[in-house]
Order: C-alpha cells, then structure tokens, then sequence
C-alpha cells in the first residue's frame, strides 16, 4: 500500500476513534464529583492513556502532550493536590482543545497556541512539570525504507534535529489534469473501479447486529418447525394406528350387503388419507431440512460479513514501534504474520487497544538497548512478533519478544512496595500467581513517570477487555530469554457454538471454545489437593465444582458418577459438575436484560431454544476466577484457631464444595445428610461451628436451627445457613429461626466465609 494512502487512513481512523474516546472521557470527568468518583478516574485514566500511546503512534505530538498533562492532573486531583472542581474544569477544558486537535490534524503534530496555553495551565495547576513535546514534525519519505544500520542512529547521543517542515495542509486539492491519457488507458481503469464499486458496500454495523440477531432467532424458529414437523408425524402415525383397528374391526363384522358396500368406501378413503397424510409429511421434513439449510447459509454468511481483518489494525504498527524504539534509543525488528485473519468488527477496538498496550510494554519494559543486548550475547537489533492463528472458532494472538523477560522476584518487591500484597501473601506465591501482578490495577514497574508508561495503566486493562470478550490473558517468560503475551478471542460474537447442560430442570450453556471434555467422575478418580476436591482427568489433578451451587442454584447432582463439564480458561482447567447434557448448538447470544440476570455474576447471556426455554450463558473467565479463589490455600495467622465444624447438606456435591472451602481455611469438617442426622450428632459430639443448607429430606434447616436454639445444651453453637435461596424474606426466617449467619451458596468464597466465620468464631 501506498505510504501516503496509508498515513490518511489511519490518520482518519484515528479521528473517529478519538471523538468517540473524548466523549467517554468528558462523561467521566463529570463523574468526578459525584459518588463513584474512584471507578469514574479509573476509566478517564485509561482513555487518556490509551489515547496519548495513539496519538504518538502517528506523530500526533501535540495530542499526546496534551493527553500526558490532563494525565498529570487527574493525577493530582486524586493525590489532594487540587481542587476536584478546579480539576474539573480544566480537563473538560482540555477536552475541548483536544477535540480541535483531532478535527484539524495540521496543528496536532507542532501544537498550536491554544494547546500549548492548555498545557502550560494544566502543568501550573497540577504542580508537575510541562511535558515535552516528544515528537518532531514528520518528514515527508518516498516510500518506506529499512530500519537503519545502528551506526546512523546511536542511543548514546541524540542526532541534531532536522529543520522544521510545514506539515501538509489538510485541504483537499484537485487533481491535476491527465497527462496526453489515451481513451483505450481510461476506460479499463474507468471500469476496474466502476466493478470495484459494483461488489462492495458500506453497511452500518448495527444494522449486521441486527441481521446476526435475527439469524439466530431464524434458526431458533426453523428448530421449533423441525419439532412441530416431528410432533405432527407422530400424531399421523397415531391416527393410522387408529385406522388400522377400525380395518381389522371391520373385517371380523358381519353385515348386510349395503352396510359392507359402505364400509368398504370408509376403509378406501382411510387409505387415502393415511397415503397423503405421509406425504405431507416428507415434503415438510424436505422444506424445513432445506428452509433450515438455508438460515444456516445466511448466518454464516452474516458472521463473515461482520469480520474485518486484523491489518486494518496492524498496519499502523510497524512505524509506531520504530518512532518508540528510536525515542528510546533501541532497536527493533518487528514481524506480523497472517495479518489477514479477520476479527469481528465489533471487537476490532478492544483488540487494538489490547495490542496498543502489549507493544508499548514490549518495546518499553521488554527489549534491551543494543549495548546490553551485545553483552547478553543477542543480535543488537530486538526481535518483536506478533502471530495470529485461527484454532477453531477461536482467534489466538501472540505477543513475543526475545528481551529481558520477567523476573518473579522484582515482581514481588514491587509489589511490596506498593502495598499490594503482604510479606506473608508474597512467600506464599507461586511464579506463575507472581507473573499474574502485572495484571493488579495500578501494578507498575517503573519507579517514575514516562511518556511511554509508569503509571500502572496497561495490563489490567488488556485482562479486562479481553475478559469482556469472552478471551482469556495467558504469559509465558524465560528470565533473559523474553515474554510471549497470548490473547485467545472469540473469532465472531454474532453466533456462537455452545454446549448445553442440564441444572435441575434448567438448561445453562457453556460456549464450546472453552469445553475441553464432557466426563463421568468416577469414585477412584476423586482426590484432595491441597485441601481442595480435585478429580484426576487426562493423569493430571483437575479442580472439582459442582456448578449447580456454585451459580446459587440449590442442592447439586445425587448420583455416585455424576456427569461434568471439563473447561478451561488461559492455563487453568476445572470439571463442572452438572445434572445432565442436553445437546451442542450453535445460538445467537443476546445480553441479559431485566432485574433478575442484569449483572448477575458468571453469567454472559442468554438464548433461546427451540422448545420455547431459555438457555442461560455461562461466563467462564468469572467461573474460573472464583474457582482460583475456591482452590487458593489461605495461610493461617498462628494464633488462629482449628475449628471442628459440621457441615450439613443433603447434597454430596455441595458438601464436597463447600467442604474443601472449609478445609482451605484450616478447619476440620464433619458431615451430615439432614437435619436429623446433625441433631443426632450434635448431642453425643462438640463442635465450634455448624454450616447447614435449608432444603433437606426429614428435617429442613431452619427447623434444625430452631430445634438447636431451643436445647439448652447446643444453644450457643454458632449457625450459618448456607442456601441458595436468597431473597429478604428467606433471610429473615433464617434469623428467626435463630441463625447466626445467613450466606447465599451463588456469593460463597473463602473470603467471605472466613470473615463470616472469624466474626462468629
């Protein structure tokens, strides 16, 4: 591609982005005076971040110093340097400027004097200093040249910098008058674009949305015709069932000549019937198959429609990696390979931001300057790769460099440092949970502020769109050898492939992407881990949660192998244990709407299914995050006491479950079936704690709580009812009853129940 077509595509991509990105950040800005101030800076943070790595991607210097002070200020107004309403003003301010900037891209390379005012005003009222400029004006080139040999650009010394050049107006010039063109040379041309223009055209994402949306609903519909085709068929089977009894009943009567003669005609129109019945039938069964055929055709075609390849992101990286490494005095080697792969274009921001971030990270924290590397024994030029593939209906992209990778232990001292964790919580981390800080909001390396990073704004916010995505965040370093960063994303979100289990009488999906095996737990195969159920799959320990309680819905599977769903998340597995397996579909995932599943946690979803129930979606990044909690040994102060608890549950799952929580928390759990059989065991045994759910066989668990309040004897045993059921009214008969404690089983975590527990205890 042309160099010049190129810079205005991206130029003009930019412009649209940032208009939408400066709209986010004045609503944020305006939410710094109100309650959710915290979340509010956060957000306005990050845009400002993200938009200042941009900016100077393009040579848009004014852009990102702008950008870098209204940084710096909101900075100061969370530090108490300055007045949240002066802060306020200034940034919304800012805001204006930078829209200017945007709309007129002349100034954003130089600054004009409104920006450089803005700047001044916010460096003053901030108290930081003025940011520098950091980029010169861009030069314009004939084509894009190679890297230069490492003598022309030394790190040690800055060269002398160029004389300015007027950045090109943005007026549109006509263009010039054909040079002696032939009619035989225009025509071919003349048509070459005439049948361009034929085969494309620009649609609203929206209105793909809609037609994904409806695609699915179709398919849905044409689901249901296949079942009332069905139902249909069998009512036809059952009517000629019917008539060949009244032919056999016939045949053994005896009747007068006129009676026969019109018997005769009944059984002959029966057969008729019976005859066209069934071919009504397969020619239904033939146009619901091909009706259903076609629905399928369109969704997929409407899911390809909606796929925009990677390199109208890649494509501005590779400058933007030389200007960061050339202002950093390095040397880089940038590689894209398979650029082509389409993403779905509603998730091509959230993958350009993930990248923006990983890339600056790269070049910034990674890669070595050449003296270093050439002492390490490496080429002095960095080598950084970006691979995409295609695994299924997945979409993998690796981030890799060959520099100076991870070091656990610096981690952990930074981390110390800032307070995000304690002494203890450090000695207790594993490398793989030590390299997952540089996923903490506000985890930085970087002990002062930069233009390119140091504000421990980056990583989060690639776990958390990733995350939103439905994707995972994986990282693999070798200290000296370098990082590999992989995002693995869904490839399309207009349909996804699901598989459907069953909770009870409920259908839940869990999308396809993230099932490795669909299992039987077998008795022997069950184990103890660290105080946490696991079951042995594939000769490897796999966590065991029963998903049923884990989601808040009451009791759990009864049988000896009970079915499980084996999933995974980045590196970690887990086997969900479920009631059942309904089928694997292909739906169209609609958001929740409503109270009832509106933010409801570890749900993503909700589709429809061909029996008129809804399938609820299941969110696998938040299910894997609580079973990473479930599983995490909590280190016990040594003052701390061991409890003796009775866990009391007719469920063996659930008690399995919240069992191994109990057990993480140093205790020691003994088990009942029902409130008699706790009863029982209560007047012949001493415990310090007893956890019991509501709904059991022979005594539920508010009886069993009220029967326990009222003997003397056990009376100031502490209680805490552990139940699905969550409304205020459950609760308050719980209280009544006399509980000590009410936790939901769709809220239970080791954190909250040791709080629970040390407050009772």
């Amino acid at each position: 591609m042309d160099t010049e077509a190129l810079k205005k595509s991206l130029l003009k991509k930019f412009q649209e982005v940032t208009a939408d990105r400066l709209q986010k950040i004045q609503l944020g800005v305006l939410d710094l005076e109100k309650d959710n101030a915290d979340q509010a800076a956060d957000d306005v943070a990050r845009e400002l971040h993200t938009m200042k790595g941009e900016a100077r991607m393009l040579g848009l210097a004014a852009i990102g110093q702008l950008a870098h002070a209204a940084e710096d200020m909101l900075r100061a107004e969370r530090d108490g340097k300055t007045a949240t309403e002066v802060a306020t003003d200034l940034l919304l301010r800012a805001c204006d400027v930078l829209s200017d900037l945007t709309d007129d891209l002349a100034g954003a390379h130089t600054g004009t004097e409104a920006s450089e005012e803005m700047c001044k005003t916010l460096a003053s009222a901030s108290g930081h200093p003025l940011p520098p400029l950091g980029n010169k004006p861009p030069q314009p080139r004939p084509a894009p040249a190679p890297l230069p040999a490492p003598a022309v650009a030394a790190p040690a010394r800055a060269p002398a910098p160029p004389p300015p050049v007027a950045p090109p107006a943005p007026v549109v010039q006509p263009p010039p008058a054909p040079v002696a063109a032939k009619p035989e040379e225009e025509a071919p041309a003349a048509a070459a674009k005439t049948s361009i223009a034929d085969r494309s055209i620009r649609v609203n994402v929206e209105i793909l949305d809609s037609l994904g949306l409806l695609a699915g609903d179709l398919l849905v519909e044409s689901a249901r015709g296949r079942l009332r085709g069905s139902e249909t068929a069998t009512l036809f089977e059952r009517f000629s069932r019917l008539g060949d009894r009244f032919l056999h009943l016939g045949e053994r009567l005896h009747l007068v000549n006129e009676l026969r003669a019109e018997l005769e005609g009944i059984e002959s129109d029966l057969h008729r019937l019976r005859d066209d019945a069934f071919r009504f039938v397969r020619r239904n069964e033939d146009g619901i198959n091909t009706l259903h055929g076609n629905l399928a055709k369109m969704a997929d075609s409407v899911a390809e429609a909606r796929l925009v390849p990677l390199s109208t992101v890649f494509d501005a990286f590779p400058r933007a990696v030389r200007e960061l490494s050339r202002a950093q005095g390095k040397e880089v080697d940038l590689i894209i390979e398979n650029a082509d792969v389409g993403v779905d274009r509603s998730m091509l921001a959230d993958v350009r931001d993930a990248l923006v971030h990983l890339l600056r990270n790269s070049v910034d924290h990674g890669l070595e300057v050449p003296e270093a590397r050439q002492q390490l024994g490496k080429p002095s030029m960095g080598r950084l790769r970006i691979r995409v593939r295609v695994d299924g209906d997945m979409l993998q992209i690796d981030v890799e460099d060959d520099g100076r990778g991870i070091d656990p232990e610096r981690l952990k001292q930074v981390a110390l440092n800032k307070r995000l964790i304690t002494q203890t919580q450090a000695a207790a981390l594993s490398e793989r949970e030590t390299i997952d800080l540089i996923f903490r909001p506000g985890f930085s390396t970087r002990d002062q502020v930069s233009e390119i990073s140091g504000r421990g704004v980056g990583m989060d916010v690639v776990k958390r769109k990733v995350e939103s995505l439905g994707g995972s965040v994986g990282v693999v370093s070798r200290q000296g050898r370098g990082t590999t960063i992989s995002l693995r994303l869904p490839q399309s979100l207009a349909l996804m492939k699901v598989l459907l289990v069953r909770l009870g009488d409920d259908v839940y999906g869990i999308p396809a992407a993230d099932v490795v095996a669909v299992t039987r737990v077998k008795p022997e195969d069950r184990m103890e881990v660290f105080g946490t159920l696991a079951v042995k799959h594939r000769n490897k320990p796999t966590a065991l949660v029963a998903l049923g309680p884990l989601l808040g819905v009451n009791g759990g599977n009864r049988f000896d192998k009970p079915p499980a769903v084996v999933v995974r998340h980045g590196d970690d597995h887990a086997a969900l244990v479920v009631d059942g397996f309904v089928d694997e579909r292909e739906v169209a995932v609609k958001p929740c709407g409503g109270e009832f599943l509106k933010g409801a946690a570890f749900i993503a979803g909700t589709a429809a299914l061909e029996d008129g129930r809804i399938a609820v979606l299941c969110h696998v990044p938040d299910i894997m995050a609580e079973v990473r909690r479930m599983a995490r040994p909590v280190t016990q102060q040594p003052q701390a006491k061991r409890l003796r608890v009775l866990l009391v549950d007719d469920s063996p799952i659930a008690r399995a479950t919240e069992g191994a929580l109990v057990k993480a928390l140093g205790h020691t759990v003994e088990e009942a079936q029902d409130g008699e059989e706790a009863y029982a065991k209560v007047q012949h045994n001493t415990y310090d704690l007893i956890l019991t759910d509501v709904q059991m066989p022979r005594l539920d668990g508010f009886s069993f709580t009220r029967r326990l309040k009222t003997t003397p004897a056990v009376a100031r045993i502490p209680v805490i009812i552990l139940s699905s059921l969550a409304s205020p009214e459950d609760k308050r008969r719980g209280l009544e009853a006399g509980a000590d404690g009410y936790l939901v089983k769709g809220e239970l975590g080791v954190e909250s129940l040791a709080q629970t527990i040390e407050r009772l205890t």
